[in-house]
């Protein structure tokens, strides 16, 4: 057995292993840990060094060796002091010396060693069998926390019906999650018109994945009334292109009905009709600025309905 193995078994025993006469192999513990880096976790370990001013034999090495082979202690004293000559040429040479399951020694022009631990060997006994891998990073993680910024600057769709359950908001933040995975040009809100634009696109496509769990929309949980059979649909200048939206209604009583209780309530409400999914949306008020209209939504959302959002159309 070479001196290199000897030493490799010590060193799972012992925290300091001498060789005589050209240095000592020390360890410490290291807790386990994730580079984040690379993504990789690493078990508890034995963290190896390497002191060449501990040289004075302590007899570890020696006895250790002798008594593996059954030879005397001087016999062994004698080969190891060879073995360390040998050692030293080839380091003298500017070669690179290797021991196997330890480490490797470099030379510099100055004379001193450079010690390699070897990364496959672990000698902490109570993490054997134990070792790192790599972990991909969760991406929803990550797209969840951009949702919530975006939810703060211009706020995802939420209209009071998807609000009487709970259970569809999770479907909405997740649907929109994953229209953000989607949109790799998507980088922020540059100009108010393009931010609205975005938003626009979110909240249809993420309306289209509730649309089939929503099999009544009311606004009153009671059955509706039946209104006059005259209706006025009330249609707002061409200009006024961005829109505080209440609410979306399968039934045209129900979205009626909203509109006269915004009206009491001082809102220019109206209807702004019916969208893709034949939902009939009402507004609170309409504006010509984006500027003007984000400024009146966040005072909407704070004081009258925290599920208002903006649409805008060309």
């Amino acid at each position: 057995m070479s001196t290199a193995a000897y030493i490799e078994e010590l060193l799972y025993r012992y925290n300091c292993v001498v060789v005589p006469e050209f240095g000592a192999f020390l360890t410490h513990v290291k807790s386990a840990f994730i580079d984040k880096t690379g993504h990789t976790f690493y078990p508890p370990s034995k963290v190896l060094s390497f002191n060449r001013q501990l040289q004075s034999n302590d007899g570890l090495l020696i006895s250790y060796i002798a008594e593996a082979e059954k030879i005397s202690y001087e016999d062994v004293q004698e080969k190891m002091a060879k073995t360390v000559k040998e050692w030293g040429k080839q380091l003298k040479k500017g070669e690179t010396l290797i021991l196997q399951n330890i480490g490797s020694f470099k030379p510099t022009k100055e004379g001193k060693l450079i010690f390699q631990p070897t990364k496959q060997t672990n000698f902490l006994t109570s993490s054997f069998g134990l070792s790192s891998f790599v972990s991909t990073p969760i991406l929803r993680e990550v797209l969840k926390e951009e949702v919530e910024v975006l939810e703060e600057k211009v706020p995802f769709i939420i209209t009071p019906e998807a609000q009487k359950k709970n259970e569809f908001r999770p479907l909405l933040k997740y649907a929109a999650i994953v229209l953000l995975a989607l949109s790799a040009g998507f980088t922020g809100y540059r100009t108010y018109d393009k931010a609205i634009t975005n938003e626009l696109v979110s909240q249809e496509k993420a309306q289209e994945i509730i649309s089939n769990s929503i099999q009544e929309a009311t606004f009153f949980d009671t059955k509706p009334v039946e209104l006059p059979v005259f209706r006025v649909d009330v249609t707002k200048k061409v200009t006024k292109r961005h829109h505080i939206i209440a609410g979306a209604f399968r039934e045209r009583n129900n979205a009626d009905r909203k509109i006269k209780q915004l009206r009491n309530k001082g809102f220019d409400a109206f209807l702004v009709g019916q969208n893709k999914f034949g939902l009939y949306q009402v507004a609170f008020d309409s504006f010509e600025k984006p500027k003007q209209a984000l400024e009146a939504l966040k005072q909407i959302r704070l004081t009258e309905s925290r599920d208002a959002w903006l649409l805008s159309v060309k």
